[in-house]
């Protein structure tokens, strides 16, 4: 077993995990990917290293306070990882938040314009039929 092998272990990529970096999308591309990953797979799982962690936070709590997404769990923990350029063993901190669909999720996530088509059209339903 290699020294990497036995400090990070290979991890089976889930379907509903997205990783979080700081640099290389905007905030809001994250929240509307997690929006997304709730509504296919019901629950999405963010995870973030280091200085990424407040992204995945605000991720979080973004969500939540629009109230598509209930906080189902949280594991903060430390993992060891190779620094490049001393090439010596370094500590990061590691976040993971897992988000559940709230109840509400399919009338919240809706566009008012759609919900607004969908009304209207079954007003013009109940008026065909009588």
């Amino acid at each position: 077993m290699s020294a990497e092998t036995a400090i990070a272990p290979a991890e089976h990529p889930k379907k509903n995990r997205i990783q979080v970096s700081n640099t290389k999308k905007p905030l809001f591309f994250y929240v509307n990917l997690a929006k997304r990953y709730i509504q296919e797979h019901d629950e999405v799982e963010l995870s973030a290293l280091g200085m990424a962690i407040t992204t995945v936070v605000t991720v979080a709590e973004i969500l939540k306070n629009n109230g598509l997404a209930v906080e189902k769990k949280v594991v903060t923990s430390t993992i060891g990882m190779k620094d490049e350029t001393r090439g010596r063993l370094i500590q990061k901190a590691r976040i993971e938040i897992v988000l559940g669909k709230t109840d509400k999720y399919a009338s919240m996530a809706t566009p008012p314009s759609a919900r607004a088509r969908e009304k209207e059209a079954l007003a013009n339903k109940e008026e065909k039929k009588q």
